[in-house]
């Protein structure tokens, strides 16, 4: 069994896999300042600071000052504003996730592109010293035929 686990370990795709899931991690908490400390405050201030978060419908019927009041006093509640701040931040986070993996792509093509550029030149002319063997080597060979 031991074994059979140390293969399934030593597998690329398991390794690969584990990567992944650490970089996003890693890329997780790049997206997420990204939003709450450049865009979010942005936003804030082009809406005047509206915050949804505070949006509800009693079902009870019965009027409160806020959510936390509801919340206390044991109400059935419907938190519309929190949905509606969930479904902003999704929309933010994917733009943002949008712009980054657009930004990587078009850095992977013009690496591609000029490696590729690299790639169809021509090769170098071989060193004076390379050539002068193999013309030696050549007439050599000229030379023995010749001979024989």
């Amino acid at each position: 069994m031991f074994k059979e686990f140390k293969d399934f370990i030593a597998r690329g795709n398991v390794m690969d896999m584990a990567v992944g899931i650490i970089m996003g991690a890693a890329f997780t908490a790049i997206v997420n300042s990204m939003v709450g400390d450049l865009i979010m405050p942005v936003i804030g201030v082009l809406t005047s600071g509206v915050d949804f978060a505070d949006k509800f419908v009693a079902l009870d019927g019965n009027a409160y000052a806020n959510l936390k009041a509801a919340k206390d006093a044991g109400a059935s509640i419907v938190s519309y504003g929190i949905f509606i701040n969930a479904v902003i931040n999704f929309l933010i986070i994917s733009f943002v996730v949008f712009l980054l993996v657009k930004g990587v792509n078009k850095i992977k093509e013009a690496a591609e592109k000029e490696e590729k550029a690299k790639a169809d030149e021509a090769p170098a002319a071989p060193p004076a010293d390379v050539v002068l063997l193999t013309e030696i080597r050549d007439l050599l060979k000229d030379n023995k035929k010749k001979a024989a």
